[in-house]
């Protein structure tokens, strides 16, 4: 044996060096196997702890809370009235022989609107005149003869007294007559007036209740056209009563000013000022009647239309708003989601002072450039990290349906019930 270990030296060596080199080649794979397996899942477990990150960032939709004035308004809803309403009738009989206005003119007072055939008053005006005439001719011719009796009496002449105080009766009796003959002159020259029907407001006239050639009469009382004044305008209007002391406060100090708005209320028609409080509240209703004055410059109000009217008490300057669908109802009251400076949001605690529309009047809790979470608030809670959607409340519904509380589509947002904080529910 240890003569062929002594012939076989190289045999054996390499047999001992290769098996070194794949033990050591094994090592060595092995090594580098295991290192870049572990830097793979590495590499595996920080994209899924950043997709993780990316997935618990919940997609929602801003608003910043802004200074502005703002309005306290009481809502109600009223009819526009005319200033004045005048349905024109004819005080006299006679055939219509002229229309002189047009349908929804405007008028003046004093204008022409109907001609009654006047010949058969300026008869009568005509034979008043010569029955004066006559008996003031007999009225001076007795005076002469008063005057001359008169003398006479005096002188203790021819005349007796009988004779004197008979003319004196029949002196005043033709001044009587002549004052009965001026009577008659006076009331033919008034149906005469009459015959020219003319407006006696200015205002827009309606729709012709007659036409050229009827015969009016005034004890049928059928109207020929109805004038309406419009300018200036009223618009009446009913509040709760609970509003009613606000109210008469404020018009103690200063005069209330009225916006009219249209009847989807997106729309100011005018401006006016409350004139009137109702001097009694309606029971059956609880509501308290109000009427407004309005210029109506532009004839925007329109008589007989239904009406928003918002009666202004007062204007808070440089007051914090947010949209109301920031609003959000605890136990304790109302709040918000607040997003900090890191993305994540923070419930906060807020006073609500007035609702109007979709913008509510923060009392207390933020400060303008505050923002607020106004969509999407489903699964929001102190601390969880958020993802700003460019867009307005509403749209993430559009761009992606969500499954909320009210089933597939529902968004998921959460609003204060109806009437809480005036706060209105979408």
């Amino acid at each position: 044996m240890a003569w062929r270990d002594r012939e076989r030296p190289g045999v054996r060596l390499p047999i001992k060096l290769a098996l070194t080199i794949v033990v050591l080649a094994g090592v060595g794979w092995g090594g580098w196997f295991f290192a870049s397996r572990e830097s793979g899942s590495s590499q595996k477990a920080q994209a899924a702890r950043e997709q993780g990150d990316h997935q618990q960032a919940i997609p929602v939709l801003v608003a910043t809370a802004e200074a502005q004035d703002f309005p306290i308004i009481v809502r109600g809803i009223g009819t526009v009235e005319a200033f004045n309403t005048v349905t024109v009738k004819s005080r006299i009989d006679g055939n219509i022989v002229q229309i002189a206005f047009t349908e929804g003119q405007f008028v003046h007072a004093g204008d022409l609107l109907v001609q009654i055939d006047p010949r058969p008053y300026q008869a009568q005006l005509a034979q008043a005149e010569a029955n004066k005439a006559k008996d003031q001719a007999n009225l001076e011719n007795a005076l002469r003869d008063l005057a001359r009796l008169e003398v006479l009496v005096k002188n203790q002449l021819a005349a007796t007294r009988q004779q004197y105080d008979s003319q004196r009766a029949m002196v005043a009796q033709l001044e009587a007559a002549v004052q009965s003959d001026q009577a008659q002159i006076d009331a033919a020259k008034l149906n005469v007036a009459y015959s020219a029907i003319t407006s006696p407001i200015s205002g827009i006239t309606g729709l012709r209740l007659v036409d050229v050639g009827n015969l009016v009469q005034v004890s049928a009382a059928a109207p020929l056209v109805v004038v309406t004044q419009i300018k200036p305008i009223y618009v009446t209007f009913t509040v709760a009563e609970r509003n009613l002391d606000r109210i008469r406060q404020g018009m103690a100090k200063y005069p209330l000013s009225v916006l009219a708005f249209n009847g989807d209320d997106n729309r100011q028609l005018s401006a006016g000022v409350l004139k009137v409080v109702n001097n009694t509240v309606d029971q059956s209703t609880g509501t308290v009647t109000l009427k407004a004055e309005f210029a109506n410059q532009d004839a925007a109000p329109w008589p007989g239309e239904f009406v928003n009217a918002h009666l202004v008490l007062s204007v808070v300057k440089n007051g914090v708003t947010v949209p109301t669908g920031a609003m959000q109802m605890s136990p304790t009251g109302p709040f918000v989601y607040l997003i900090k400076n890191d993305s994540t949001v923070e419930p906060r605690s807020v006073t609500v002072a007035d609702v109007d529309n979709d913008t509510a009047l923060i009392g207390k809790g933020l400060k303008a450039a505050d923002k607020v979470v106004v969509s999407g608030q489903t699964n929001l809670s102190s601390g969880v990290k958020v993802a700003v959607l460019p867009g307005s409340p509403g749209e993430m519904v559009a761009r992606e349906p969500e499954i909320g509380p009210e089933g597939v589509g529902s968004t998921g947002i959460t609003t204060g019930p109806g009437g809480i904080g005036g706060v209105k529910p979408r």
